[in-house]
């Protein structure tokens, strides 16, 4: 009798020395994740793949990056959630220069396609929050932070993976530049309330979101595409702007609008963060903590400012 093609398969089980972080549970398949080891690693070390800062912003974007990654990115720091944003390669940059020897160890989960192929490109191993519903710190962007780190997200569109990932980890932290630093919320960021909602209620709660303060929200529209933005999860955004009365109550507002049936998730994030960074044009940091002080990192002591290593 012929032997199945299926029993030839070369045996992919999980050696008892594999050296990233247990997964909390196994996957739907019943497999263990750890099938990979450091010695399964290129010999050619990752490339950073974001791009050098080419103005004041871009500046100040790798500024709040790194030095969120210095304070917060420790090697007893396995499971690692990388957010979405223009401000996230900045982070995946400063994580790769920790080195290979401390990220051998680790698993990054992330937060939509634009943060899977960062973690890729740079050879970090993805995981899943299947697998590690537990992270041990995530770092994200974020479209406005108010002065008690509420804050807007899905400008693009990622916010329910987002949010997920933010609860997920015991430690939730906001990188972001100086125009992103606000009072209150809706002041610099203009176009509304991310909501993402199943296609076929769309409409429905288009009509009840003006009925409750925000007569100008509107179906998210395509760039390159005829159509809405789809969202990772096959479900449309919406942009509502309320105004500053409702703004100044951010938990309340995201109460109402997530009752609402047919929405999935609303890109305002509560009471979740630790700290938040914005790095400034003058080369200095301004951090926000959650018990609300305000800390200063002079330009002098940042990141940038470290002289590199003698050859």
């Amino acid at each position: 009798m012929p032997i199945p093609p299926a029993l030839l398969t070369p045996d992919l089980s999980t050696p008892s020395d594999g050296v990233y972080p247990q997964p909390l549970r196994p996957t739907l398949a019943g497999q263990n994740s750890q099938f990979i080891t450091s010695s399964t690693h290129s010999l050619i070390p990752p490339q950073p793949k974001a791009a050098p800062p080419t103005s004041t912003v871009e500046a100040s974007k790798r500024l709040a990056a790194w030095t969120a990654v210095d304070r917060h990115i420790h090697p007893e720091h396995k499971v690692i959630g990388i957010g979405s944003g223009s401000t996230v390669p900045y982070v995946v940059e400063r994580i790769v220069s920790q080195g290979r020897s401390v990220n051998k160890d680790r698993v990054f989960i992330p937060t939509g396609f634009q943060s899977k192929e960062l973690i890729v490109n740079a050879q970090l191993l993805l995981g899943d929050v299947d697998q590690y519903p537990v992270i041990d710190v995530t770092i994200d962007g974020a479209d406005e932070v108010d002065h008690d780190l509420n804050c807007i997200k899905g400008g693009g569109g990622c916010h329910l993976r987002e949010k997920v990932l933010a609860e997920a980890a015991d430690t939730f932290v906001l990188v972001a530049d100086y125009r992103k630093n606000s009072s209150v919320l809706g002041t610099m960021f203009k176009q509304g309330i991310p909501i993402e909602v199943v296609p076929f209620a769309y409409t429905k709660i288009l009509q009840n979101l003006h009925l409750i303060g925000s007569p100008n929200a509107s179906l998210r529209m395509a760039k390159a595409k005829a159509g809405p933005v789809v969202s990772d999860n096959g479900n449309f955004i919406i942009d509502a702007p309320f105004p500053e009365d409702l703004m100044k109550d951010p938990y309340t507002l995201l109460t109402r609008i997530k009752m609402l049936t047919g929405v999935v998730e609303v890109g305002l994030f509560c009471h979740m963060a630790k700290s938040a960074y914005f790095g400034n044009a003058d080369g200095s940091v301004t951090i926000k903590w959650h018990d609300g002080r305000v800390e200063q990192v002079q330009a002098d002591k940042s990141p940038l400012a470290e002289k590199p290593p003698a050859p």
